[in-house]
């Protein structure tokens, strides 16, 4: 039975999102192709119909991670959602860099790119926002400096509180690193 070309873009899609979440909750080392296909309720042959290998597909997983990113209402609120017990609890539907960034050194220099790419977007608008709050205090390369101080903060946090395992310590970690953030230009 033929496949139309609507139903094929639905599949890829639907295979592009569940390769995205089980990345982020598992590793992309850890979780297989036909994990993915099973997941996205598909078989496992029909995976190199649409992509040419794995690692085409993390690049495009990655891709649209980060696609569809709306502009930051506040980095205080950005801050406060980042480091939360929600995002915290759930690694499928959270930050890529995150979830992924320890293990993207072993990835294919196409995913690193594809990473890459998503990194200096987030720094962009974290730098965006930064500016609309400072006003015309602050030069871009401080936004820039700011932004990759403050974000790093906030993804080493996360992946800090993800590894241990009291609850309580992780907790701790993401107030502290919230509470820090706020007064850091104190």
């Amino acid at each position: 039975m033929k496949v139309s070309r609507e139903q094929m873009a639905e599949n890829r899609q639907r295979i592009i999102t569940e390769a995205a979440r089980l990345f982020r909750e598992q590793g992309v080392d850890a979780v297989s192709v036909a994990q993915v296909m099973k997941a996205a309720g598909l078989t496992h042959g029909g995976f190199y119909g649409h992509f040419k290998s794995k690692a085409d597909l993390v690049c495009q997983a990655v891709e649209q991670m980060v696609a569809h990113e709306e502009p930051l209402p506040s980095f205080a609120a950005f801050a406060e959602s980042y480091l939360s017990a929600d995002h915290w609890d759930n690694a499928g539907e959270g930050c890529p860099t995150a979830a992924l960034s320890l293990e993207f050194r072993h990835q294919s220099p196409e995913a690193r790119c594809a990473l890459t790419k998503a990194i200096e977007a987030q720094l962009a608008r974290i730098a965006q926002t930064l500016g609309k709050e400072a006003g015309q205090n602050l030069s871009g390369e401080e936004l820039r400096r700011q932004a990759i101080g403050k974000w790093s903060a906030m993804v080493g946090a996360l992946i800090m509180a993800r590894a241990v395992s009291d609850t309580e310590l992780s907790e701790e970690i993401l107030t502290s690193t919230r509470e820090f953030l706020m007064n850091a230009d104190d």
